[in-house]
């Protein structure tokens, strides 16, 4: 399993969708393996789960850091 590819599948879906993003954040391992619709050991899952976690907060942060950006003026 590559699992660079599924943490960004995961993480579409999780920001697409804000119920899966409340389950996530309530109980990220269920989550997590039933998106991805496999039960994998518990050291695989905590890799995939900090993966998501890092990807979104980057994502987030960029996110914030461009509307700021565009309240100085620059795009």
């Amino acid at each position: 399993m590559d699992i660079k590819a599924k943490i960004e599948e995961i993480v579409e879906k999780i920001k697409g969708d804000k119920d899966i993003l409340a389950k996530f954040q309530s109980d990220p391992v269920k989550t997590i393996e039933g998106l991805i619709g496999i039960d994998l050991p518990d050291d695989q899952v905590e890799k995939i789960i900090d993966g998501v976690k890092a990807k979104i907060s980057i994502d987030d942060i960029g996110s914030k850091l461009g509307a700021l950006g565009k309240l100085f003026g620059k795009k």
